[in-house]
């Protein structure tokens, strides 16, 4: 009878034994097969990878970023408003006089963009308040916006530089370097998507170098991203993850969902001083039209290999003109380097300063010409 009054307990006794024996197994062989590197590195490449950091890290990046964020106001004009066609008529436009409707209407514009002086410019698209007749700012920790300025603006590469008068110093922004980024970097877009200021949205690098054109805008160089990036939001920054901006938000994809799109900083900084001390990008030019030269035309012109810019037109009054440059001459050095493309021709005259003499090497009629040219400033109607 005592006898079996002890044998429950001892078999409850046994029984937590063994499976705290189990677990310490199965711990001891969790520890040694993250600790001996094979089994730990399959485990962890299997999990999803979160943004390195403190749980909060974006969360933090945000609160340190967020104040040197945005929001625009504009005032654009609309140029041909649908007004009662009866102002169409000449005989209500004589009854009515000076009390008829003008035609001019104006509609507001929504964007985004970010401090890069603590003086108070700001970089934003040009397409928020290229045709805008009033700008308004609004900064975090004012009561009200700040009437802004247009200081530098360039159509083709879409940025514009603002300029606000504030009381005090004001945060700002860090550019950093788009070039390092890679595809499935973490980035945080912060902006004004549809007026609702200050939205932060996650997502990641989903390609680089994306050409594509909207409406007459030709974007060469944009990264592509999953964050969303709905209007409004156009003209904020997009960071990285130590909250340096990488990208300047410009498009999204109306008709797909996560494609968005940004300038990459590395453009931005080849250009910012411009836009703030002069109010424009000084492009050096030379004022030809090229083409590339493919096996039918260095067969035909007598060249050994399908290299360089064939010139298929030249700029009247232009650099290229002084210097005595013809249509189906093929360009193959710029001041000592290789043009194999008309992209390396492009790159190969950026590099130059105005005014600079650089020596041209052509192919013309099979036979090698050197010419001299002088670097001019891009005029604004090119």
């Amino acid at each position: 009878m005592q006898f079996r009054r002890w044998i429950v307990p001892v078999m409850i006794l046994a029984f937590i034994a063994g499976a705290c024996f189990a677990g310490g197994c199965y711990l001891v062989q969790d520890l040694t097969q993250g600790s001996n590197g094979e089994t730990g590195k399959n485990t962890a490449a299997a999990q999803v990878q979160l943004p390195p950091g403190t749980p909060h890290t974006i969360a933090n990046i945000v609160k340190q970023t967020g104040p040197a964020v945005v929001k625009i106001d504009t005032l654009n004009p609309v140029r041909n408003p649908h007004l009662d066609p009866f102002f169409n008529d000449p005989f209500f436009r004589d009854f009515f006089g000076r009390v008829m409707p003008r035609g001019q209407e104006y509609r507001p514009g929504l964007g985004s963009g970010f401090l890069v002086r603590s003086d108070g410019y700001i970089l934003t698209n040009e397409h928020v308040v290229g045709e805008a007749t009033e700008i308004k700012v609004t900064v975090s920790g004012f009561s009200k916006p700040f009437e802004a300025r247009v200081v530098g603006a360039d159509y083709d590469l879409d940025l514009a530089v603002l300029k606000i008068d504030a009381p005090r110093s004001l945060p700002y922004l860090k550019l950093g370097d788009a070039e390092e980024m890679q595809v499935g970097d973490w980035v945080i877009a912060i902006g004004n998507p549809y007026g609702l200021d200050h939205t932060v949205t996650v997502g990641v690098i989903s390609a680089k170098g994306r050409p594509i054109d909207i409406e007459d805008r030709h974007y060469k160089n944009l990264l592509q991203t999953d964050a969303s990036i709905n209007p409004g939001n156009s003209g904020g920054p997009l960071l990285n993850l130590s909250g340096e901006v990488i990208g300047i938000n410009t498009a999204v994809n109306a008709q797909a969902q996560g494609i968005g799109f940004a300038i990459p900083s590395s453009t931005v900084k080849s250009v910012l001083d411009d836009l703030i001390e002069k109010g424009k990008v000084i492009r050096p030019w030379l004022g030809v039209q090229v083409q590339a030269v493919d096996e039918k035309w260095a067969d035909y012109l007598g060249l050994p290999k399908t290299e360089g810019a064939l010139v298929v037109g030249v700029v009247p009054g232009s650099p290229a003109e002084r210097a005595g440059i013809q249509r189906g001459d093929v360009i193959l050095e710029l001041a000592g380097k290789k043009v194999k493309t008309p992209d390396g021709l492009v790159a190969a005259i950026r590099e130059q300063r105005i005014g600079s003499r650089v020596k041209l090497l052509l192919w013309r009629e099979e036979k090698l010409v050197q010419v001299e040219v002088v670097i001019n400033e891009k005029p604004a109607r090119y």
